[in-house]
């Protein structure tokens, strides 16, 4: 479960959300809200006033995996193998563990020939793949990922989808763009000036949006 009560932060005004489901896309115009609402989630900020509790607890308390929508943003080491490990080894897990850690994330999103490749050679679509892997290799309680989708072609994208699905954690709260993505979520959570307009199933929800940009192009054409 997450639940959201009296936040109040920056742009966000959000009262009372509770949200049980696994897959919760989080979508909206540009400016809405959604990233800061996904930052407080994650604890990267602290909110103003109000609660957020994933698991019932405080976003400190969670184990949290994070992919952002700029990579080279966030990936700090110069080799792949030495990124994807840097959870691990902050946690203070053995070697002969990390290890196992690292190979089974990267194999798992099909970037194990990467491991000994440098950050700077990569495409940004290796990159947003390699901190997918990072993000994942701790096993999260709770997967964010911030328009991870965006800048990425179908093949990427489509690893991305693979990998999340393959994911443990009990959360995978995804930002994004593409109305086909978050029409395949378990829950979606539509965001306008700081505010949740609608929230429910992706057919609750879309179908308040049928005569707007933000409705599903897939399903246009099965209409």
């Amino acid at each position: 479960m997450i639940r959201i009560t009296g936040l109040r932060h920056r742009i966000i005004d959000i009262p009372d959300l509770e949200m049980d489901a696994r897959h919760i896309a989080v979508i909206g115009p540009n400016g809405s809200g959604k990233t800061t609402l996904l930052s407080v989630c994650s604890g990267i900020e602290d909110p103003r006033r109000g609660t957020v509790l994933l698991l019932d607890r405080r976003p400190a308390a969670v184990r949290i995996g994070w992919v952002g929508e700029f990579p080279d943003r966030t990936l700090l080491f110069s080799r792949v193998y030495d990124e994807i490990a840097s959870s691990p080894r902050f946690r203070h897990r053995s070697c002969p563990e990390t290890d196992e850690r690292v190979r089974a994330a990267a194999e798992e999103i099909g970037i194990r020939h990467l491991l000994d490749k440098k950050v700077s050679t990569l495409s940004g679509g290796e990159k947003a793949l390699v901190a997918l892997a990072a993000a994942g290799v701790d096993d999260p309680e709770v997967l964010i990922l911030d328009e991870a989708d965006s800048h990425l072609d179908a093949g990427t994208t489509a690893q991305i989808q693979g990998a999340v699905r393959e994911s443990k954690a009990a959360h995978v709260l995804w930002c994004t763009q593409s109305m086909d993505l978050a029409a395949e979520a378990d829950y979606v959570v539509f965001m306008t000036g700081g505010t949740v307009r609608h929230h429910g199933t992706p057919e609750e929800v879309f179908a308040n949006l049928e005569e707007t940009c933000f409705y599903p192009s897939m399903w246009r054409i099965r209409r």
